[in-house]
């Protein structure tokens, strides 16, 4: 599906340069999403350029290429006119004379993607604001965009520099997924639903991203990140974002944007209470789909004293017209037995159910499936037996998968500079300032470090 913004650049000859590309996210998401994007068509006259600081030479890299696109099911055609033109070059990203050298390769319009931690992505930035950078050059950046809002406002200034905004792509491959964007045709296409996601009807709204996946070799990230920054703090927040907003005139990158950021403006904590509206807890040993997984702490690369979380949760006001007075509960966690990737909409009980229906057991549920291609509407009906006597029923509906991978989506927005997907610098900066009460509050020990086996659901009474 292309993107309202989506014109004819894409069938320019552009340059996608990869800083970081030996990197696991290169390999892993970048790559195949990239495979998936040039088998459905876009970005036909490509040139890729890997670079990385590793003494890797050509055929090393198209290998890995390969490889990568291979995962994604696709090959020939454009994917191996890209794999037999690639080449890779070696290059400190954080030298200005490395960075010179890469440019002056690059043909056509220029895409960087930094593949790349916050702080060499600032460093290479700066590099770049020493030589300056082509006209049309589109800057790339993986969340998280920096590492607390007075570093995220410095890295928009430092940007700012040295391309327009609207040249900017802060991506979160969450916004790539159709699961996710189906929130905007489920929400604003549907008469019978609109009018009633207001705080009249809705009694509370649940963000839930937990996963059976444990640490899996990640500890050089995760452990100084944890729960609530990797998950809640950046891809969450943006889905809470996509469901809180006013309908947009169009779904041109601007409108878009804009109604997200307006929403993170409006959100604060529950009753601004760092220490009543969050907590954490971090697994311990246990089992889970067959395998013995020791605890957290015992992980390989994990810093105990760090008090890493790998479960969290939070509680949000969203003080909107529409919102006010609903709690917004945003939770993920990892080594979970009863793994869970769902928005769900939680109606107010009725008013009043007339004398002599009973069976009432639960108020209506709208549930969006963020990794499942589902969505459920849960409701009351009268029973098989007794007519009087409600009973619970789900109906059930499928997205469209959609074509591509969330990376190919994201590559198709940055080439085609459609912004959707991509996150403007005030809401990078909001993300983290509803989040930083909690980190505070959390390093200082305020909120108790709770425990819970892996493959279990979790501490017990966690309010979701």
């Amino acid at each position: 599906m292309a993107l309202p913004d989506d014109d004819d650049r894409e069938q320019e000859t552009q340059t996608l340069l990869v800083l970081g590309a030996a990197g696991d996210l290169t390999e892993r998401l970048l790559l195949p999403g990239l495979a998936t994007l040039l088998a459905d068509g876009g970005a036909r006259d490509l040139v890729l350029i890997g670079s990385d600081r590793q003494e890797w030479d050509d055929e090393h890299w198209r290998q890995r290429v390969a490889r990568s696109f291979a995962t994604a099911g696709v090959e020939g055609g454009a994917t191996a006119a890209v794999i037999e033109h690639t080449r890779y070059r070696p290059a400190d990203a954080s030298s200005a004379a490395d960075l010179r050298g890469l440019l002056e390769e690059a043909e056509g319009r220029v895409a960087v993607y930094f593949a790349l931690p916050p702080a060499v992505t600032a460093r290479a930035c700066s590099a770049l604001r020493e030589i300056g950078v082509p006209d049309g050059t589109r800057l790339v950046m993986e969340k998280p965009f920096g590492t607390d809002s007075a570093s995220a406002q410095a890295l928009n200034a430092l940007v700012g520099e040295l391309v327009p905004e609207d040249h900017v792509h802060r991506v979160d491959h969450f916004l790539g997924m159709s699961t996710v964007l189906n929130i905007l045709g489920v929400r604003f296409a549907n008469r019978m639903l609109e009018p009633v996601l207001t705080a009249e009807h809705v009694a509370s709204v649940d963000v839930v991203f937990d996963e059976s996946l444990a640490l899996e070799g990640r500890a050089g990230y995760y452990d100084h990140a944890g729960a609530l920054m990797d998950m809640l703090q950046s891809h969450l927040l943006q889905v809470l974002a996509l469901v809180a907003m006013e309908p947009p005139a169009t779904l041109h990158g601007r409108d878009v944007r804009e109604g997200k950021t307006q929403v993170l403006r409006s959100t604060h904590l529950w009753d601004d209470d760092p220490i009543a509206s969050s907590r954490r807890a971090r697994y311990t040993a246990g089992k889970l789909d067959g395998r013995q997984l020791p605890s957290y702490a015992d992980e390989q690369g994990v810093v105990p004293d760090r008090q890493t979380e790998t479960l969290s949760t939070v509680e949000l006001a969203v003080d909107t017209w529409r919102w006010a007075g609903v709690p917004f509960r945003l939770r993920s966690g990892k080594a979970l037995g009863t793994p869970r990737q769902e928005v769900v909409i939680n109606f107010k009980d009725p008013p009043r159910l007339p004398t002599g229906l009973s069976g009432y057991q639960r108020s209506d549920r709208l549930r969006l499936g963020l990794v499942a291609h589902r969505l459920a509407l849960d409701l009351n009906v009268n029973g098989e037996g007794d007519p009087f006597t409600l009973e619970p029923v789900t109906l059930e509906g499928v997205y469209g998968r959609g074509d591509l991978l969330e990376y190919g989506q994201v590559l198709r927005g940055v080439l085609g500079d459609a912004a959707q997907l991509s996150i403007g610098g005030d809401a990078a900066v909001e993300s983290w300032r509803i989040v930083e009460p909690v980190l505070a509050a959390w390093r200082e020990n305020q909120v108790p470090l709770e425990e819970y086996p892996a493959g279990s659901s979790g501490p017990p009474n966690w309010p979701i």
